[in-house]
């Protein structure tokens, strides 16, 4: 009897998770008062459970000044958020934080439910000088993803982030799906979803609107797949910047499907700065895309200089190569809609153009133009605008 008891007792608590209510632990949800303790206490036991830990963030309003939530945890944690997650709207408040929530040494995390993040960051953006000043203090990422493993995030909101909504670093396995992530167009720096020297990293089903790139895909990453997005405002989906700094590691195998961009300043974007240190970004397939009035459409940029200060006899020594575009179809709010600006010391290799129809929507004829330099590679199919490969 004791055994069969003991054995009901463990596949309990495998199977039903243990909830951990922030309400429990003193939280508020009046919107003013901190609730960050309660938040920290309802993680560190859930995290301590051995089971399956269920963290609940009720229906209401939370403050929250800068949190991590830190493991490695015993079992898997869920996070599952009704409310409204609040920032300070004061910069001041948040000044010396890189983040405002941050989630690190995870393994096995799920955070949804339905709720808000609200950066808050209307307040903060004037003091966003970084364009101007080299020595700026940036504002934090609202919601931070450090070296964590086997994670969904789904069915969440950020809005008016003060920087980037959500930022991937070291991650391995995490995919976002439906969320949605809106901020201004004219919101300085605030990227939807930032993927650092991660792999393995999914989003889809997802709107993302923003002040910058929707999507970057920076040094180190691999394996990115995204789908079903629709992008705008903002800077459109970018890999890049790449090779600003010595030693960054490649670039692989990154995937953009059956996705829409609208009114953004870019479309499908790879850059990378005019310097002398090497990497490699390879395996790229753009696939089945729609665009709706985005300048730059299609653009390499190996000359990425966006303060002007470059030097201008530099030039691009990451090696770009098996880059595809097929099915890529709609208007150009440019003349040149398809913009290969390869590098001198290090030409692209391996460029596809498959079935491209992009009209220049401004022209009576709309007919658009490419152009070219450095770039090898073949077009099949429709080509508007004619290929210059």
């Amino acid at each position: 009897m004791f055994l069969l008891f003991m054995v009901w007792s463990v596949a309990e608590a495998k199977g039903k998770p243990k909830v951990f209510n922030v309400m429990k632990y003193g939280a508020t949800a009046n919107g003013q008062t901190d609730d960050s303790k309660a938040f920290l206490t309802a993680w560190s036991e859930a995290c301590e459970w051995e089971g399956r830990a269920r963290i609940l963030i009720p229906r209401g309003s939370y403050m929250l000044y800068p949190v991590e939530f830190m493991g490695p945890c015993k079992g898997h944690t869920t996070v599952v958020i009704r409310g409204t997650l609040n920032a300070p709207s004061e910069a001041q408040a948040l000044f010396f934080n890189t983040k405002w929530i941050g989630f690190r040494y995870i393994d096995g995390l799920n955070v949804g439910g339905g709720g808000t993040f609200n950066g808050q960051g209307v307040a903060s953006w004037p003091h966003n000088d970084c364009i101007m000043n080299t020595n700026c203090q940036p504002l934090p990422t609202s919601v931070k993803f450090d070296f964590v493993k086997n994670a969904r995030i789904h069915h969440l909101k950020s809005i008016d982030s003060k920087n980037t909504h959500f930022a991937v670093f070291r991650c391995e396995n995490l995919n976002f799906t439906k969320v949605r992530i809106l901020a201004p167009a004219n919101s300085p720096n605030t990227d939807g979803i930032k993927i650092g020297g991660s792999q393995n990293v999914g989003i889809t089903r997802s709107t993302i609107g923003t002040g910058d790139d929707c999507v970057a895909v920076l040094p180190g990453s691999s394996d990115i797949r995204i789908s079903e997005v629709v992008c705008g405002p903002g800077h459109g989906i970018s890999v890049g910047s790449l090779g600003k700094y010595k030693g960054e590691e490649d670039v692989r195998r990154v995937v953009v499907r059956n996705s829409t961009l609208r009114g953004t300043s870019n479309g499908l974007r790879i850059k990378t700065w005019a310097s002398a240190f090497a990497s490699e970004a390879s395996d790229f397939l753009f696939e089945d895309i729609e665009m709706d009035n985005v300048r730059n459409p299609i653009t390499i940029d190996q000359n990425y200089c966006p303060h002007g200060s470059c030097n201008p006899q530099a030039s691009s020594h990451v090696q770009i190569s098996n880059v595809k575009y097929k099915n890529i179809w709609g208007t150009s709010c440019s003349k040149i809609a398809v913009n290969l600006h390869c590098s001198e010391s290090a030409p692209c290799k391996g460029i596809v153009l498959g079935n491209i129809n992009l009209a220049h929507h401004r022209d009576s004829v709309g007919i658009a133009s490419s152009s070219c330099s450095h770039a090898n590679g073949v077009s099949y199919g429709q080509q508007n605008p004619s290929s210059c490969l």
